[in-house]
C-alpha cells in the first residue's frame, strides 16, 4: 500500500532530478546532448539540476535552456583524473545534494553513490551507461598497435570501467542506449539483468531537417560546387578516422574534387592532420573544429553523404542527426550502429575496411537518386522511432519506477 501511494504521488508532482556527468553540458557531446535534450523535453514535469566538472569556463551556477548547471571541482588535465577529482567532490558534498531521483552517466557518480552507501542512505539512483567502458577497453586492446600514451590511457579506461560496474551494481536501475550495449553490460559487468532498461538516444527532427538555408555556411567553408562527405564527432581513436583518410585516398582517385568535412575536436586531431598531410589530401579535407549549435544543422545540409567509420558505438547520435537531415549514411556494421541505421534502407553498412568504406561512399556520390531515397527513408525512420520526445517520456517512466522501488 505504502509503495502504491509513493508511486501515485511521484507520478503527479514535479520531480527534482540531479544529474551527474564529469563533462559539462557546454561540451555538447553525445552524452551531454542527451542530458540537455531530455531535460528540455521534461521541463513541465521535472526540475533538472546537472552537476559537472569545472571545465570549459563553468565556474559558477548557470542556467542553460531551463536547466541548472552546478560546477563541482575537477581538474582539466586528462579525463580519468578529471573524473576522479569530480567524484571526490561529489562524495564530500553528498549531504548537500537533494533530489527525488539521481542519475549518473558513465562513471560520473560512483563517488556520490559510495558516500550514500557509507551513510546507510538508500536513494533512487539511475546509472545510465552509453558505450560500455569495458567494451571500449576490450576493443582497443584487441586492435593493438597503440603507442605508450594510448596504452596507459586504455589502462585508465579499464579502471573507470570497474567504477562503472560498481555503480551499476549499486544503482536502483540501469539505463542503456541500445540492445548492443545491453548485451555488453551483461557480458562484462556482474549485474542483475532485471534492473536494465533500454532507452535509445534521440534527435530533434524539427531542428535537423533537410530544408533551410545553408548558403552562408557553404561560403564560409568554401564548398563551392564540390560534393561533400561529412564526419561529426569527437576526434578519438574509436571513431576510426584513420579509415576515413585511407578511404578518401581511393575516393579522390575517382572524384578528385570531393571535399571531406570534419566537425569536432579531440586528442586525435594532431594525428588526423598528420595523416591527411602524409596522404597528400590537404586540399580535400576541411577541419572545422567545434561548430556552434546554431550552425550545425546547416553543416549537415551542406553534405551529400555522412560517414561515421567508428569501430565501437553504443548508438551514435550523429547518425541520427544525419538521417533527420535526410542524408544517406555510410558506417561500419559494428556494435550499436546497426540499430541506429537500417542497412540498405537508410544507409550503407560495411565491414571495417577502408576499401569497403570508399566503395560505399563512391556508390552514393555517383547516384543522386539513391542518395535521395536513403535520405528520405532515414528521416522517416528517426522521426517515427528515435525522437527526443520518445526518449524523454521513457526516461520519465524510469525515474518514477526508481522512486517507487526504494
Amino acid at each position: 500500500m505504502r509503495k502504491a501511494i509513493r508511486e501515485s504521488c511521484s507520478s503527479m508532482k514535479k520531480l527534482r532530478l540531479a544529474v551527474f556527468n564529469t563533462q559539462p553540458p557546454l561540451y555538447l557531446g553525445g552524452v551531454e546532448r542527451r542530458i540537455l535534450e531530455t531535460a528540455k523535453k521534461l521541463q513541465g514535469k521535472v526540475d533538472t539540476t546537472v552537476y559537472s566538472g569545472t571545465k570549459v569556463g563553468l565556474r559558477k551556477t548557470t542556467a542553460l535552456n531551463g536547466v541548472t548547471l552546478v560546477p563541482c571541482f575537477s581538474t582539466d588535465v586528462v579525463f580519468p583524473l578529471d573524473n576522479w577529482t569530480f567524484n571526490q567532490t561529489l562524495a564530500r558534498n553528498a549531504d548537500a545534494i537533494k533530489a527525488d531521483v539521481y542519475e549518473a552517466h558513465t562513471a560520473s557518480g560512483y563517488g556520490l553513490l559510495s558516500a550514500f552507501k557509507k551513510r546507510g542512505v538508500n536513494v533512487p539512483f539511475v546509472q545510465t551507461i552509453h558505450g560500455v567502458l569495458a567494451d571500449e577497453y576490450a576493443q582497443a586492446y584487441l586492435r593493438g598497435g597503440m603507442p605508450l600514451r594510448s596504452r596507459l590511457a586504455n589502462l585508465l579506461m579499464w579502471q573507470l570501467a570497474r567504477k562503472e560496474e560498481e555503480s551499476a551494481k549499486n544503482a536502483t536501475l540501469i539505463v542503456t542506449i541500445s540492445k548492443y550495449s545491453h548485451g555488453k553490460i551483461l557480458q562484462f559487468y556482474n549485474v542483475d539483468p532485471d534492473k536494465i532498461r533500454i532507452v535509445p538516444n534521440g534527435v530533434d527532427p524539427e531542428r535537423f531537417k533537410p530544408t533551410g538555408d545553408c548558403q552562408k555556411v557553404r561560403q564560409r567553408i568554401g564548398v563551392g560546387n564540390r560534393q561533400c562527405v561529412l564526419f561529426v564527432g569527437r576526434l578519438i581513436p574509436r571513431k576510426g578516422l584513420g579509415y576515413l583518410v585511407e578511404a578518401a585516398k581511393l575516393v579522390v582517385k575517382e572524384r578528385n574534387e570531393t571535399l571531406f568535412i570534419i566537425v569536432g575536436n579531440g586528442p586525435s586531431k594532431n594525428k588526423l592532420v598528420s595523416d591527411i598531410d602524409e596522404a597528400g589530401l590537404t586540399n580535400n579535407f576541411t577541419l572545422l573544429g567545434d561548430v556552434s549549435e546554431q550552425d550545425l544543422p546547416a553543416v549537415y545540409r551542406c553534405a551529400d553523404v555522412f560517414a561515421l567509420p567508428s569501430i565501437q558505438e553504443g548508438q551514435g547520435i550523429a547518425l541520427l542527426e544525419a538521417q533527420a537531415s535526410a542524408k544517406p549514411v555510410v558506417a561500419f556494421n559494428v556494435s550499436g550502429v546497426a540499430e541506429a541505421v537500417r542497412n540498405g534502407e537508410t544507409g550503407l553498412l560495411v565491414k571495417p575496411s577502408s576499401d569497403e568504406l570508399a566503395e560505399a561512399i563512391l556508390r552514393l556520390l555517383s547516384d543522386e537518386s539513391l542518395r535521395a531515397k536513403l535520405g528520405a527513408k532515414g528521416r522517416e525512420f528517426v522521426r517515427r522511432e528515435l525522437s527526443w520526445d520518445i526518449c524523454a517520456e521513457k526516461m520519465l517512466k524510469v525515474y518514477r519506477e526508481a522512486i517507487a522501488a526504494v
